[in-house]
């Protein structure tokens, strides 16, 4: 087969024409960049673009660190009241039910730190509220410490026999002693899953396994505990029945407790007290501002007791 013959006219005219088109074409590609940044430029400043372009977040609206200390309410402008007022006011919040059913509660915010350690303890209150609380002995049967845990008021005393109601899970009791001579019994007995939970289980750092349980129990039928929660302590401080004074005295009281427990943990949280509020069962919160009464107010003796 022989290979095709072109005409020597028809390929010069091919290659003119194929020149051209390559001209043409690099004209082209030359203008081609500059519309092309055009276009560029217009993504760029379109809506779309400029919702996912990085922006530089101002300071205002970056992400804020977490807090060390919990939030303290400013109380220059707040509106606090004297202690006769505050117990006018809650009471007229109780109108209609029984003065031994409500109770007046104090509560006591502190400038603290958020992972700090905390206030805790136990108070006898120079008026007691009243309180039924269920306290088991745990000590020696039919020995002197047990008759005089009975005698102080417990309800439940005994080794065995508490041992076997507590594991077949009849807690039938809200406070717990341990007389120390029964400490290895109690330990043996391996009641901590069930009453540790329950925050029932005597230990010496607690002060519920001690030698003399018939003071034990007196001091403890009359006294409440108070725990630190979130920055604040709070504790049942009066039956809505009592006078101004009693009151006055229980809060002294309180007051000047968790200012010692502060004073012993100073070197483990600095705690300083921000804020006394009292309220009652059903009541509202009111800010004390340290006065006994106002001069415009009742008096304790109109005030009266509910």
């Amino acid at each position: 087969m022989t290979a095709p013959r072109y005409c020597p006219a028809c390929l010069s005219g091919l290659t003119s024409a194929s020149s051209t088109l390559l001209r043409s074409t690099t004209t082209r590609t030359t203008t081609i960049p500059s519309a092309i940044t055009h276009q560029i430029r217009t993504a760029t400043q379109s809506q779309n673009a400029l919702k996912y372009r990085r922006k530089d977040i101002p300071a205002s609206q970056k992400k804020k660190k977490s807090r060390s200390t919990f939030l303290q309410p400013d109380l220059k402008n707040a509106i606090q009241f004297s202690l006769v007022d505050a117990m006018r006011y809650i009471r007229a919040s109780e109108v209609g039910r029984p003065p031994t059913s409500s109770k007046y509660e104090l509560h006591l915010r502190l400038r603290t730190a958020k992972n700090g350690a905390v206030v805790r303890n136990r108070l006898r209150l120079p008026h007691p509220v009243k309180t039924d609380l269920r306290i088991c002995v745990i000590a020696p049967p039919d020995s002197a410490q047990a008759k005089a845990a009975i005698a102080s008021g417990a309800v439940l005393v005994g080794e065995e026999s508490v041992f076997t109601a507590v594991k077949e899970g009849r807690v039938e009791f809200d406070r717990c002693l341990c007389h120390t001579d029964s400490l290895v019994a109690l330990q043996k007995a391996n009641l901590g899953r069930v009453l540790g939970p329950r925050g029932l289980m005597p230990s010496v750092k607690t002060n519920t396994v001690v030698r003399d349980v018939g003071s034990a129990v007196r001091e403890m039928a009359g006294a409440s505990e108070y725990r630190e929660r979130f920055g604040v302590v709070r504790m049942a401080i009066g039956q809505l029945g009592m006078g101004a004074e009693e009151l006055q005295r229980n809060i002294r009281a309180f007051v000047d407790s968790v200012k010692r427990d502060m004073a012993g943990l100073s070197d483990q949280t600095a705690k300083d007290l921000h804020e006394v509020v009292l309220s009652s069962t059903n009541g509202p919160g009111l800010s004390l501002d340290g006065r006994f009464a106002s001069e415009d107010g009742l008096g304790s003796k109109e005030l009266g007791v509910a």
